[in-house]
């Protein structure tokens, strides 16, 4: 992990291999960004005409390198684009500056130490800075010689924040709060990347059982046996297939302060194949990735209970693995779930809801404030939003719209999406009480009727369909590599702390 630290040194007498600056897109070419002024002074104030010599236009994701200037310890000086300049002297907003940070972080992979001399006005910029530089440092090397990329090069070694303040209370909180939070996402990453033969059901517990051990979150898993005695018939009947066997993790935070409680459910299909429903090739492939509800669940969890959040919040870790076989679930059979509703199975690759019903059911018997659950369900809903944005589902418009707004502020695109009711038809059974199929047209939101079945009357809900972003097939970009993206992590932590500070519900 890359370590962070705030630095009050003046950029010119700071050892380390690069000064990272900011560079603005202004009206008539690149405009240096606050905090770069040691550069600038250095060139003689003629900073940004050398970056628009050298091709730099300030567009966001632009990187110019350049020499460091006489007297300065680090060798290098790398101006990364910051997009438009604000108007009328307003400051860069948050995201900007994350993914600014991100990828120079990337850019800046094999040097041991960089001082990031980017627009720092207060500790919510140090934070943001914080966070971009953290994760996009993130790499997964794990099975590579050496534990560094292709290139022989590990991740960035650490990052200076200049113009930090070491003992200021809001600079350390926000220092603090961007270490834990990052690096439970990149934990989460981590979990995502990692070979399904390396993590199925069982080693993801037993993954969750150490992390919840080291930070005081109270666990239990659910193996076979339990899922059997308990009546989870969605959870095994996904798992039916695998020699591996499923398992349930309930993950409980709790903080003697709190008043309120959520409750966070995560689809964790540790490899997908589509069961009997076998899935074609071409989009087998990266189905290792399917837990990735699960891994955003256990890691704001965790990063709840290292940030102290006076809220009380229960992660529910849904996890099997779909394979088909002599003992698999096959279309047309009926299964009884731990609500005691019968589901008929007409597609065996429509499972997560089927795991994630009975994590929901489990949740609501403690009649939670709110419950948020994540899964990657539905191609429907990458074909309607894209790659990079997650859909959003509720049966309470305000929680939507704030878990919309939660996302926004922490840097995770996502749409809000209705639930309509007539497309609930489309599941009934002649067999059994709902089927886990409906209408083609508007799958994704059908998947959320679906959901919305089992949970408890009375309870505040939301579905967050992370299909889309889950895992990036494409180049890195921003602060998000390729692979494992973590997504959702960020929301669900700020949904806890709005929840903590009596700012939401």
């Amino acid at each position: 992990m890359t370590a962070l630290t705030l630095s009050t040194a003046a950029a010119p007498g700071l050892r380390a291999d690069a000064i990272v600056i900011g560079v603005g897109k202004g009206g008539k070419g690149p405009v240096v960004a606050p905090g770069a002024d040691a550069v600038d002074k250095a060139y003689d104030g003629r900073l940004a005409g050398v970056l628009e010599t050298l091709g730099a236009s300030g567009a966001e994701g632009e990187i110019t390198k350049l020499p460091a200037p006489a007297g300065f310890k680090a060798p290098l000086v790398l101006a990364v684009g910051l997009g438009a300049e604000p108007k009328d002297g307003d400051a860069y907003d948050a995201e900007a500056l994350r993914r600014a940070a991100g990828i120079a972080a990337r850019a800046l992979t094999g040097a041991k130490k960089a001082a990031f001399a980017l627009p720092l006005a207060d500790a919510a910029d140090a934070g943001a800075i914080a966070e971009g530089a953290l994760l996009g440092a993130y790499s997964f090397d794990a099975y590579k010689d050496n534990g560094k990329d292709a290139k022989g090069k590990g991740p960035l070694g650490e990052v200076a924040l200049l113009g930090g303040k070491p003992r200021d209370k809001e600079y350390k909180a926000a220092v603090e709060r961007a270490l834990a939070v990052t690096e439970e996402l990149n934990r989460a990453r981590d979990l995502i990347n990692t070979p399904p033969n390396d993590l199925d059901p069982e080693a993801f517990a037993a993954v969750a059982q150490t992390a919840a051990k080291e930070h005081g979150i109270k666990v239990e898993v659910l193996d076979e046996k339990a899922l059997e005695k308990g009546g989870y018939g969605g959870i095994l009947g996904v798992g039916a297939g695998s020699a591996a066997g499923p398992r349930l993790v309930k993950l409980s935070y709790t903080h003697t302060n709190a008043t309120k409680h959520l409750a966070f459910v995560g689809k964790g299909i540790t490899y997908d194949s589509g069961g009997i429903s076998l899935k074609p090739a071409g989009h087998n492939e990266t189905m290792k990735c399917d837990m990735s509800g699960a891994a955003a669940v256990f890691a704001a969890v965790v990063a709840a209970a290292r940030l102290g959040l006076e809220v009380n919040v229960t992660g529910w870790l849904a996890l099997a693995e779909n394979m088909p076989s002599g003992s698999a679930t096959r279309p047309g059979d009926v299964l009884r779930m731990y609500s005691g509703k019968t589901v008929e199975v007409l597609n065996t690759d429509a499972e997560g809801r089927l795991v994630l019903a009975d994590a929901l059911w489990a949740a609501s018997a403690e009649k939670p404030d709110a419950i948020v659950d994540v899964a990657t369900l539905t191609g429907a809903m990458v074909l309607a939003l894209g790659s990079r944005t997650f859909g959003v589902m509720a049966n309470d418009d305000a929680f939507r719209a704030a878990i919309v707004d939660a996302a926004e502020e922490v840097g995770e695109p996502s749409w809000p999406m209705p639930l309509p009711e007539h497309l609930r038809k489309g599941m009934d059974s002649p067999t059994a009480d709902i089927a886990n199929m409906g209408e083609r047209m508007g799958g994704g939101l059908v998947a959320g009727l679906f959901l919305r079945e089992f949970v408890g009357e009375g309870i505040t809900w939301a579905h967050l369909d992370i299909a889309g972003p889950a895992f990036n097939e494409g180049g890195p970009f921003g602060y998000t590599p390729k692979g494992g993206t973590g997504s959702a992590v960020r929301t669900l932590v700020r949904l806890a702390e709005l929840t903590a500070a009596g700012d939401l519900g």
